[in-house]
């Protein structure tokens, strides 16, 4: 909890903080009740971690800090004042996933475009939800029809932010930090 390390709590500030390195990055989130979130983000093979006891924290805590080395002590205390690892992995689909439509059958957010976790996915499974249950309002005559025209809208929307966010992931763990600088340049002016 940020009441007993207010060093950490000037760090975050009353949002949340991210630094950047070469092919990793550390993001600290506040959350309700005092408590902060850690992603560390870097690049591995899935199986990163075969030869170390994820229940045993001090070995993962171990383990990422040799991550980062060289990298500010105060930022380090991010991961050295974890109370609890959890590992996930992530996984995203092809950019451009689509699959034969099926009498019946549809899918919607994650299950039909699962994307890096930049704020697209939830937001279009929402409007997908939506968005079928008029097609299917207004095509009562034709449920299949109706579905069929909902996934084709469904699938170039989706293709265009698994593009933007697929993009984004590369550039927020990069060989190049300033890239991840650069993307929220981008995305909101300063």
């Amino acid at each position: 909890m940020l009441a007993g390390h207010p060093d950490l709590a000037r760090l975050i500030g009353d949002g949340s903080v991210a630094v950047y390195g070469v092919n990793r990055s550390l993001v600290a989130q506040r959350n309700s009740g005092g408590h902060v979130k850690v992603y560390a983000r870097f690049r591995a093979p899935l199986d990163w971690h075969t030869n170390l006891d994820l229940a045993d924290l001090e070995a993962v805590r171990s383990s990422l800090l040799a991550l980062f080395p060289g990298w500010a002590p105060p930022v380090l205390d991010l991961l050295r004042r974890g109370t609890a690892f959890v590992h996930r992995p992530l996984y995203v689909l092809p950019v451009a996933h689509t699959w034969t439509h099926v009498v019946g059958v549809t899918l919607l957010g994650d299950a039909a475009h699962l994307m890096p976790p930049l704020g697209a996915g939830a937001n279009l499974a929402m409007l997908e939800g939506a968005e079928l249950a008029e097609s299917i309002a207004a095509s009562s005559a034709d449920l299949d029809k109706a579905v069929r025209a909902f996934e084709e809208q469904m699938w170039a929307r989706a293709g265009r932010w698994a593009k933007i966010t697929a993009a984004g992931l590369e550039r927020l763990v990069s060989p190049d930090p300033a890239e991840a600088l650069a993307l929220f340049d981008q995305v909101q002016s300063s």
